[in-house]
């Protein structure tokens, strides 16, 4: 059974395994693309933007991974 089409950013977050924070900034810089829905204005993310980002998030790794080493890099780990 598929889950659903719409993730709120909590679920996101547990879905990462980052902070609630980390994903409010990733939807307000637009790096994740999300929705804001109703009145209220909450934000959702569709399931296939979480999908795409995470492949893009591979894509960049890998293609960091063949730059030469910079000094100054972040790496977290």
């Amino acid at each position: 059974m598929p889950g659903p089409r719409f993730l709120t950013l909590t679920d996101v977050a547990e879905t990462l395994n980052v902070s609630l924070s980390q994903v409010q900034s990733l939807v307000r810089t637009g790096d994740l693309r999300g929705v804001k829905l109703g009145g209220r204005g909450v934000w959702r993310v569709e399931d296939v933007e979480l999908e795409a980002y995470i492949s893009r998030m591979y894509t960049q790794t890998q293609e960091s991974i063949r730059q030469p080493s910079r000094p100054d890099a972040d790496v977290e780990i």
